[in-house]
């Protein structure tokens, strides 16, 4: 009993051991509810004893009430002649109560619920039988305290988790976000390898925390691994572990981190970077779930799930020579792309909100809202940086703003100059630092902006042909469709 911290398996293997070692032929678990005072069935063997699950006696009805209310053990051999018991439990059931031993659990100095055991099967009940259960009883009370215990810490330990989740979520309502949710929920119940995709800052990283959170891995360890991070030399003893004595400097045994997220889920970030030496050892893992450490002989095996995630083109680097074609595609079974955020720019009021609701208890005066002018050019600027450059700005603000709002003056003049200023008409002036490909990209999408992302009107007003001004959207990756 001891080991299990399952309150509902906890239960329900009291009520089997009091009916075994009483002989009985069925029996029940109610815990006590002391705010009202009722004796709720939680558990119940014996025909019809589903039916009475939640169940609740009155403060002192039945045998089990009485037992509840005075603390003391009870024992009937002939129900039907001890006032004390109630049919409810007979009629809700359909179960014919003959015969009934009722023993108190106590924690502490409060009585916290009721064993029963029902009918024996030969004979009566006698004095062995209530001494039996009520001993048992008092391991029984223990037992529900520590597994009571156990879940509460658990429930806080989930809300704590879902507060740090809080950094990891994916905000967004933009079809480019659905559809990343729709595979996330596809792929995360599985243990399949998943590549994820994008340029710098679009929250490769916040992905692979939803696989996790969302998978049967959620409460397993998430280890991260920055590929580019960590010297060539010391990556394989990062990854893999070590024994003493395997290199210079190697004084103690060191656990790799495939071997600590075993059980959960390994995101080795910039996979690109990933020497070619250690890509064979790599790709064996991924195969066979099996590795050496450093220095020894023997294999051992680890259950982590492994996503990777990179801002470079590793079909390019396989045609380079630089990856291995075979462990491209056993990285690449599953492959999410996240856009960058210049493709999904209806979702940047939402992402600056949030931003602003997890800086609201960094800073002594809180930040509750975006001028809509300076919102006007945060939707319009194209965003090199993505996400993580938005969430550095409004950090920025935060940091300067005196008042409750962020306002226009307070964004930086160089993500002022390269979009329009609130008026909705082109600038006729521009700044004398800009350089010709900046001013073409703003025109275009000055351009664009007046003609409602309509292309023919926009080629038409800037005098060059549809194919010049195509060629142009793809050098400068610009989206009409974002204009309409």
């Amino acid at each position: 009993m001891a080991g299990v911290l399952s309150l509902e398996e906890l239960l329900r293997m009291l009520m089997d051991t009091a009916a075994e070692i009483t002989g009985a032929e069925a029996g029940s678990v109610l815990l006590l509810d002391r705010a009202t005072g009722e004796l709720i069935f939680k558990v119940a063997t014996g025909e019809g004893g589903v039916k009475l699950s939640d169940i609740r006696l009155k403060s002192g009805e039945g045998i089990a009430g009485w037992v509840a209310q005075t603390g003391k053990p009870a024992m009937a051999n002939d129900v039907r002649s001890d006032d004390r018991h109630t049919n409810l439990t007979d009629n809700i059931s359909g179960f014919v109560t003959k015969s009934v031993l009722a023993v108190p659990m106590i924690s502490g100095e409060n009585i916290i619920g009721v064993i029963e055991a029902v009918n024996k099967k030969r004979g009566i009940f006698d004095e062995s039988d209530l001494s039996a259960l009520n001993s048992f009883a008092e391991f029984a009370s223990v037992a529900i305290s520590n597994a009571r215990k156990f879940e509460s810490l658990t429930i806080q330990n989930r809300e704590l988790r879902e507060q740090a989740f809080g950094k990891w979520q994916l905000i967004g309502r933009s079809k480019q976000i659905s559809n990343i949710r729709d595979l996330i929920n596809r792929v995360a119940p599985t243990s399949t390898s998943v590549l994820i995709t994008g340029e710098s800052g679009t929250g490769k990283e916040v992905v692979a925390h939803n696989i996790h959170e969302s998978s049967p891995r959620a409460n397993g360890p998430f280890i991260k691994v920055s590929c580019a991070a960590i010297p060539e030399t010391l990556l394989e003893s990062e990854l893999f572990g070590h024994e003493r004595g395997a290199f210079t400097g190697a004084t103690d045994r060191r656990i790799g981190r495939f071997e600590a997220a075993s059980g959960g889920t390994i995101l080795l970030d910039e996979i690109g970077e990933i020497p070619y030496t250690i890509q064979t050892k790599l790709l064996r893992f991924l195969q066979e779930k099996e590795f050496e450490r450093l220095g020894s002989g023997r294999t051992i095996t680890s259950d982590a799930r492994v996503i990777a995630a990179t801002n470079r083109n590793l079909k390019e680097s396989v045609e380079a020579g630089q990856f291995r074609e075979d462990l491209f595609y056993r990285l690449n079974v599953f492959p999410i792309e996240v856009p960058p955020l210049r493709h999904h720019p209806k979702d940047i009021p939402l992402l600056a909100e949030h931003f602003i609701q997890m800086l609201s208890d960094d800073f002594p005066h809180a930040i509750k809202a975006i001028d809509p002018a300076a919102m006007q050019i945060l939707v319009a600027y194209s965003w090199p940086g993505n996400v993580r450059e938005l969430e550095n700005l409004i950090e920025r603000c935060a940091v300067i703003a005196t008042g409750e709002t962020i306002t226009r003056e307070m964004l930086p003049s160089e993500i002022k100059r390269s979009v329009e200023l609130g008026d909705g008409k082109p600038m006729r002036e521009l700044p004398t630092d800009m350089t010709l490909p900046e001013a073409e990209e703003l025109l275009i999408r000055q351009t664009l902006r007046l003609t409602d992302g309509n292309v023919t009107k926009t080629a038409e007003r800037l005098d060059i042909s549809r194919d010049r001004l195509r060629y142009r959207l793809k050098t400068y990756d610009i989206d009409p469709d974002y204009y309409r």
